[in-house]
């Protein structure tokens, strides 16, 4: 049968050339690319997971440069820190040679005191210029701002680092479950007479040797000496042995306690009686501890009472206690009067007041709080900003008049006070006789940069290092991932392209002779 008005082969052939056709601009599309999925007919699946995945990537990416350019903002800020240390070291070699009062003339220490000056203020000029990009480094522009702290509760708060979790400050609630303690050994006034005619005095001659975390000494006293003048004669050893002492309530009578000078497990006092009988009511001599560590209020000998008896121990040697405190209720670590904690939320270092540090237990004295209303460096570290993806740390300014605060006669002096005419110049420390003060505002001076180099570099190298390799070996396996879905393979292409350009021109040749076949009619018109 024989028909012109349809050319039923031409069209079948005709829909396969369009096929080929398009099959053969699929393949020159994507060997073109280099992509599979070029658009979202190619593989709509595929097109949404790799496009999530590519935003991924991205993050990793930004993650990867963040973490870059905190480290260069940790070199700057550790390369000023280093210098600040050398500024200190040199400050604590000019008050050593200082305090060699009789080997230096009045003109070689004034000549000291003038480099301690220009030393001090570079600090303070390092602190006020350290920048990055604009950004200053070490003028306390790091650091949280806080609020509402008692100066009779907190003597001194650092803030390492503090998670704000969307809202506008961060609440610091402070309870003191124990309290910090000296090492005190106490003594009766009124042991030795039974007609009280050696009350408050040395009953018999004796020799006492003294130690305590500074150094030993030996004293000797004789018969009939006031406890007070052993009260002074202890004292004015007390840079040496790290031992202080005082009358019970002020009264020689109800007898003298020995302490350290400082509170904390490392503090500890040691009194013992070199010859004579043995130590006991009988002798005079008895020096007993308290088990809990409570301090002594009781104005008549305690351990006269049988009902208070149990409290204390014969002893020769008591250490001291550490704070123990609740910092938004996880138990900080305590050293002495100070507390610090260290959480994922909140990082802080305390100074306790003794007024808040020694009183544990009594109402309304053992707790206070203050907030932190922001500040800080935040450090955007991961592919999604998310509180588990963000780190803050605060760095605080390293001014001189901030820098190594140290508690003296319940005055927080700093390394200001080392400048002429300061408190602990060294002409002032040279005519009270004692360097002390100087020195250990230095030490902590010292301390609190070198910390803070140490935190920097910890933080660097086991946050920032640790995230960038993380990230990376992310970057690889994501990046692997997204090839294998949107990633066109040249081999099985090329394959493929050859087999379309044959169909296309094996069905280009049908359709002519589809064409042709309709002009067969015209055999039969003769």
């Amino acid at each position: 049968m024989t028909r012109i008005n349809s050319n039923i082969p031409s069209l079948i052939a005709r829909a396969n050339l369009g096929r080929a056709n398009e099959e053969l601009d699929l393949r020159l599309q994507r060997l073109s690319t280099g992509l599979r999925i070029n658009r979202g007919s190619d593989d709509p699946a595929g097109l949404i997971v790799s496009e999530r995945l590519r935003s991924d990537i991205e993050g990793v990416k930004q993650g990867i440069r963040n973490a870059d350019r905190a480290s260069n903002v940790i070199a700057t800020t550790e390369g000023s820190l280093a210098e600040v240390n050398d500024l200190l070291n040199s400050v604590r070699a000019l008050v050593v040679e200082a305090a060699n009062t009789g080997a230096f003339s009045p003109e070689e220490i004034e000549a000291n005191q003038a480099q301690i000056d220009s030393a001090i203020d570079s600090i303070t000029r390092i602190s006020n210029t350290a920048t990055f990009g604009g950004l200053k480094l070490l003028n306390g522009s790091l650091d949280y701002t806080l609020s509402g702290v008692s100066a009779s509760a907190i003597s001194r708060t650092s803030v390492r680092g503090a998670s704000f979790l969307n809202a506008s400050s961060l609440d610091v609630q402070v309870d003191v479950v124990a309290s910090a303690q000296k090492g005190s050994l106490y003594l009766s006034g009124t042991l030795g007479s039974a007609d009280g005619s050696n009350f408050g005095v040395v009953a018999s001659d004796t020799t006492l040797r003294v130690r305590g975390p500074d150094g030993g000494i030996e004293l000797s006293f004789s018969s009939g000496v006031a406890l007070a003048d052993v009260v002074t004669g202890i004292n004015n050893q007390a840079s040496f042995t790290g031992v202080e002492a005082a009358l019970i309530n002020n009264d020689p009578t109800s007898g003298l306690v020995f302490r350290s000078t400082g509170f904390g497990t490392n503090e500890f006092v040691s009194v013992e009686r070199v010859g004579g009988p043995a130590d006991s009511a009988t002798s005079w001599f008895q020096l007993v501890k308290f088990d809990d560590g409570a301090p002594f209020v009781e104005p008549t000998p305690f351990w006269a009472d049988a009902a208070v008896n149990t409290n204390v121990t014969a002893a020769k040697r008591d250490a001291g206690q550490d704070v123990q405190a609740l910092i938004n209720g996880a138990l900080g670590r305590g050293d002495g009067l100070n507390v610090s904690l260290d959480t994922p939320s909140l990082a802080v270092d305390m100074l306790l007041s003794e007024d808040l540090g020694t009183l544990a237990g009594a109402p309304g004295n053992v707790s206070t709080s203050y907030s932190i209303t922001g500040g800080g460096a935040l450090l955007q570290l991961g592919p999604e900003v998310t509180a588990q993806q963000q780190v803050n740390i605060g760095v605080q300014s390293i001014a001189a008049s901030l820098l190594g605060g140290n508690l003296n006669n319940g005055q927080l002096e700093f390394l200001s006070s080392l400048k002429t005419g300061g408190a602990n110049d060294l002409e002032t420390s040279a005519d009270r006789g004692n360097f002390a003060p100087t020195s250990q505002i230095l030490e902590n001076a010292i301390d609190e940069v070198s910390q803070v180099r140490g935190r920097l570099g910890a933080f660097e190298r086991n946050v920032l290092q640790t995230n960038v390799r993380s990230l990376q070996a992310s970057f690889e396996n994501l990046s692997a991932s997204v090839s294998s879905i949107r990633d066109a393979d040249f081999a099985f292409e090329t394959s493929e392209l050859t087999r379309s350009q044959i169909l296309t021109s094996s069905t280009t040749q049908i359709l002519s002779l589809a064409n042709q076949q309709s002009q067969q009619v015209l055999q039969l018109l003769g």
